[in-house]
């Protein structure tokens, strides 16, 4: 047979995909009966307002091997080349060390890293200081309607990571072809079949933690053992190498190779790295508030007067602009259509905003984090390489405070926030357990609030009613990204600590689940070619 990838092949509204063979055999001018298979390999929608929006496929197909085509007929449609199959690592089993693998957090860096070492033979002991997710569940819920905050289970720490309560998106900007691996890993442990093909796939939080407790089976099953309720609160270190880590105070567990994905929101673990010796550094992140909109209104922001369209998804937007003036840059980041604003803390007395979805995004409303750079001298005054975290923590303070110290959020108009005057009253908004009218330039840093004034309105001529009186802005948002840095080396080890492999998006290396999955991978190849050497 002969086969091919075409890229370009579009459904309008009203089309179905039981038409993209007859699609297919136009463009070749062939007879439809010699497409012997035809394979999605990506969907996207190409949504332009002054036209219909049209899906838009890569197709994988196979002729029979008499096919007379000739070459594409269709000037829209176009050959590309075969992709290589979905490449897997390597599965070969290697002699497991003496002591065990520690790997120290269940977010997906940790879960992937201990899936490749479960497969080459070396099973892992995976400490979660959070619960597993069903329990994890009951205790965010009590926070977001009693507030009542668990210090070790909520939104960042348990099963999952800070993900589990996220959008679960799977976007991600690196071209490593295990991403594809990832993804039919998740599939199989329950994630819809899409996200292999969608252009920006996503689970969603509910589908999400279903994929995360059939992922603890299957590493049970390949010989990993996980212990939640299990903070490491120190690290045993001699001679400049690891032996072994100290869990809840008290249990102390011997090893010689620690896979540290501990996420970005454990600053208690970043204090105690540093005291420990172990070389951190700081590193630039950004900050700023949300934006939620109706979702009625992004949709046709997007899609014009198709907007209600039964065949299209919710819309979503990705906006950026360079701001001159200030010598800063703005983006939209971790937008959810159909989602909802939560509240998120691991610590008391501190508010942060995140957004999360289902997967069916059926939610009413749509939110965004629009934020600022904020580079390494805007909060690195004493030279510590943990004053990112200082800083973050500060802002998240004053915002727990402005809302009244119940975990309510400071929200304004954003018709308001754009003209300097406090909302006299706030509308409907997706945030539990509740917003306050506050005037949110006193709860973001000045150069944050003067950015987000030009660049709104530069976001509003790029989306013409993006600043609108029924949208509100929620702050605030300061966990884009780790402001700290757990310095590694090429073989993936600490910078000056052998046996440590920080990986993933708490060590600095990462931001989302895709890439912290295949960072977490990537440790653990390291490490594998550190055990395979001979002594």
């Amino acid at each position: 047979m002969k086969n091919f990838h075409l890229g370009g092949v579009k459904l309008s509204l009203g089309e179905t995909e039981d038409q993209l063979a007859g699609k297919v055999s136009s463009a070749l001018d062939i007879n439809p009966d010699e497409i012997k298979s035809l394979e999605i390999v990506r969907k996207s929608i190409d949504a332009r307002r002054n036209r219909p929006p049209q899906f838009v496929y890569v197709l994988r197909i196979a002729l029979s091997q008499d096919s007379k085509h000739s070459h594409v007929h269709d000037k829209n449609i176009h050959l590309l080349e075969i992709e290589s199959k979905t490449p897997i690592p390597n599965v070969s089993t290697i002699t497991p060390p003496h002591l065990p693998v520690v790997i120290i957090g269940s977010g997906p860096a940790g879960l992937f890293a201990a899936y490749i070492l479960a497969a080459r033979g070396v099973p892992s002991i995976i400490v979660e200081r959070g619960k597993a997710v069903g329990r994890r569940i009951i205790d965010v819920e009590n926070f977001w309607h009693k507030g009542i905050l668990d210090l070790q289970s909520n939104v960042y720490f348990g099963e999952g990571g800070a993900g589990t309560f996220s959008d679960g998106k799977l976007t991600h900007r690196s071209q490593n072809p295990y991403s594809s691996w990832v993804k039919k890993i998740m599939i199989e442990m329950g994630a819809p079949p899409e996200i292999a093909t969608d252009t920006k796939p996503h689970i969603g939080t509910d589908k999400l933690r279903e994929v995360l407790i059939h992922l603890r089976r299957k590493l049970t099953a390949m010989g990993c053992r996980f212990e939640f309720n299990a903070q490491v609160t120190d690290f045993v270190i001699n001679h400049k190498t690891i032996t072994g880590v100290v869990v809840n105070e008290k249990e102390k567990v011997k090893t010689r190779n620690v896979i540290l994905a501990i996420g970005q929101n454990a600053d208690d673990t970043y204090r105690k790295l540093h005291e420990c010796g172990i070389k951190v550094q700081a590193k630039p992140f950004a900050m700023g508030l949300r934006i939620e909109h109706r979702q009625e209104l992004i949709n046709a922001m997007q899609y014009g007067k198709w907007y209600d369209h039964p065949q299209l998804p919710p819309a979503e937007y990705f906006v950026k602009a360079a701001l001159k003036d200030v010598d800063r840059s703005i983006y939209t980041f971790c937008m959810c259509f159909g989602g909802a604003v939560i509240a998120c803390t691991s610590s008391p007395g501190s508010l942060i905003t995140n957004g999360m979805s289902h997967y069916r995004r059926s939610g009413k409303f749509a939110n965004s984090a629009v934020v600022v750079n904020v580079r390494v001298d805007d909060f690195c005054v004493s030279g510590h390489p943990l004053d990112g975290l200082t800083f973050r923590q500060l802002w998240e303070q004053k915002a727990f405070l402005a809302g009244g110290g119940h975990y309510r959020a400071p929200a304004q108009k954003t018709t308001d926030f754009m003209l300097g005057r406090k909302s006299s009253l706030l509308g409907e908004t997706s945030f539990l357990p509740g917003t306050e009218t506050v005037a949110l330039n006193e709860v973001i840093p000045d150069f944050v609030a003067r950015s987000l004034l030009q660049g709104l309105r530069e976001f509003n001529k790029k989306m013409f009613g993006f600043i609108t009186e029924e949208s509100h802005l929620i702050g605030v948002e300061t966990r884009t990204s780790s402001p700290v840095r757990i310095c590694r080396e090429n073989d993936g080890q600490s910078s000056n600590v052998r046996g440590i492999y920080p990986c993933g998006e708490g060590a600095g290396y990462a931001g989302g689940i895709i890439s912290s999955a295949l960072d977490g991978i990537k440790a653990a190849q390291h490490l594998i070619e550190h055990l395979a050497r001979p002594v």
